[in-house]
């Protein structure tokens, strides 16, 4: 015969068979990473747009049918439905025990008005217990941080945190992209989709600054919610725990309009980054010297830099040479080049060297939260040794540096925000300028400009005057096209973060204007760069430069000519 259990025992099994599941779910997931979707089910209606979570339930708003559902987050089952309290019903939002719409045309149906309203809802019965106008004309998403709501405007791209009393602005910064649509807070952080772009944004309510950057599911995200996992008091109708942990997390749900669909988003979970779009390439990289006289070349050393395995990349065969080099040398930072070395070239003579690659790449996108970074302390003290010394380009003694480190970083300890900070900074003071010069970091920040090296040296010389251990990389790209040539090239910074290790950071391409283009470089790797060099500095070999580099002697009034060059092939 099975017992009968009490109330309070029913609760606690279901409770433990809950955990059980969940634990379970979390186990089978070992390799999700943030932005996967780990599940989907219907959306209610042809036009879904907003999404709130209660604790237990999703509500779901639909604009053509002008309801709000109530759905089971697993299964999509209409628990119930109530009337929309306006003409065009968008972000939804929960402040624990009432409903809150947002809805752009307000009073009236008409579709060329934007009248901006705010509803309060019981969700029981659907009456409207407050009426406000929108602190916007066209308010988009919905979201409540414990205080006040949040929503975002698409006419306007602002994000607007507002009283929910009366409607009255308290903070608004300018939106990631161009075309906000949904809205939630996780306890510390926004995030925010984006039709336009089809991602998702991991925002700080504090400045705006976009943090972590997520492939949306579909073509068109509209509404989304975040899913705390932790129950408060063990009531579930009422789980309302604002906070967000590096321990702990729950998911994103996105609804998408034109799949009708809602996903079920990871966060904060497994693995560090993904990967995606990779493609095979072979690459050859040329290093040609022609001698002019009249005079000759009494020596000549060339170092080609040989590509290695990485996260973005993976050498698919050994590489290929025209001409055998005469070794292969490692320098101190570990690089790998071919070394060839010539004697008595006199007027006339070319040396053509092809080093051949094939490799595959693929873009790589991190998701970093700085809660779950490591202090500085925490950096492994080798990394510390090799990465955090000066050097002719970083000068990190400079007062120009020391003054700029205070400045900008002050008290800050995290390691995230102190690279943050100085790359925020560095956006704001120079402007991109490609002169020929690789001046100092201190020339950098006194002239206002600078080439992709020169950006990197600065940005270099500032982490490590604060104790942020750095090195830079060196690259050759090519443009989408079945061959390309690249004689340009590019060079940006890898930063050493605890718990993640070595980021890419480029801020060079996140000197633009969205908040979304400046974070974008942030711990991205597009897969249409081949990474050659790794340097933290000066080399005997490479010297400041990477790809190649050349020595040579030469008779009097000898002249020679130097061209390198990458030719990209599908």
């Amino acid at each position: 015969m099975i017992p009968k259990l009490s109330n309070k025992s029913s609760y606690s099994l279901l409770l433990f068979m809950i955990l059980g599941i969940s634990f379970l779910c979390i186990s089978l997931e070992t390799n999700a990473y943030s932005g996967k979707v780990k599940s989907k089910i219907n959306a209610t209606g042809d036009k879904p747009t907003g999404l709130c979570f209660d604790g237990v339930h999703l509500w779901q708003a639909d604009a053509a049918a002008d309801k709000i559902y109530c759905i089971n987050q697993y299964t999509g089952k209409v628990i119930r439905e109530i009337e929309s309290p306006a003409y065009w019903p968008g972000g939804l939002a929960w402040d624990g025990k009432y409903l809150y719409n947002a809805d752009f045309r307000g009073r009236t149906d008409k579709s060329e008005d934007r009248d901006g309203m705010i509803y309060k809802i019981d969700p029981k019965n659907g009456n409207i217990l407050h009426t406000m106008q929108a602190p916007t004309s066209c308010p988009r998403g919905l979201t409540f941080d414990g205080k006040y709501l949040w929503t975002v405007d698409d006419s306007k791209d602002m994000v607007i945190q507002f009283s929910m009393e009366d409607g009255t602005t308290i903070n608004s910064f300018p939106s990631p992209s161009a075309d906000p649509q949904g809205i939630t807070f996780d306890g510390k952080y926004l995030w925010i989709t984006d039709r336009n772009k089809d991602e998702i944004y991991m925002v700080d309510p504090s400045n705006g600054y976009v943090i972590v950057i997520l492939d949306s599911p579909g073509p068109f995200p509209y509404g989304i919610a975040y899913m705390h996992p932790i129950v408060k008091d063990g009531d579930l109708s009422t789980s309302m725990k604002w906070m967000s942990s590096p321990e702990i997390s729950g998911d994103l749900m996105v609804v998408d309009q034109q799949t009708r669909e809602i996903y079920r988003l990871a966060i904060r979970d497994g693995e560090n980054f993904y990967k995606k779009n990779t493609e095979i390439h072979t690459m050859t990289y040329n290093h040609n010297t022609t001698v002019y006289g009249p005079g000759n070349v009494l020596t000549l050393d060339v170092w080609i830099a040989l590509p290695e395995n990485r996260v973005n990349q993976k050498l698919l065969a050994e590489p290929t040479y025209n001409i055998k080099p005469m070794n292969i040398v490692i320098d101190r930072w570990g690089q790998q080049c071919a070394h060839y070395s010539f004697k008595k070239l006199p007027a006339g003579k070319k040396i053509e060297i092809q080093v051949t690659s094939k490799i595959e790449t693929s873009e790589v996108r991190y998701s970093i939260y700085p809660d779950k970074v490591g202090s500085l302390s925490e950096i492994p003290q080798n990394i510390k040794d090799k990465y955090l010394k000066d050097d002719e380009k970083y000068q990190i003694n400079n007062p120009l540096i020391k003054k700029t480190i205070k400045e900008v970083v002050g008290n800050e300890e995290n390691p995230y925000w102190i690279m943050r900070k100085i790359h925020q900074y560095l956006i704001g003071h120079l402007h991109y300028l490609m002169d020929g010069a690789w001046d100092t970091a201190p020339t950098v920040l006194r002239h206002g400009h600078g080439s992709c090296s020169e950006y990197s040296f600065t940005f270099m010389a500032l982490c490590k005057a604060a104790g942020l251990p750095c090195r830079y990389v060196g690259a050759t790209g090519y443009k989408k096209d079945y061959t390309y040539m690249d004689d340009v090239f590019h060079r940006w910074v890898e930063i050493y973060l605890p718990n993640y290790g070595w980021i890419p950071t480029d801020v060079t391409h996140g000197d633009r204007e969205s908040a979304r283009d400046q974070a974008y470089p942030i711990g991205f790797i597009s897969n249409n760069y081949i990474i050659t060099t790794k340097s933290g500095g000066g080399s005997k070999t490479m010297g400041w430069t990477y790809n190649s580099n050349e020595a040579y002697t030469t008779e009097p009034k000898t002249n020679l000519n130097l061209t390198h060059y990458a030719e990209w092939a599908l």
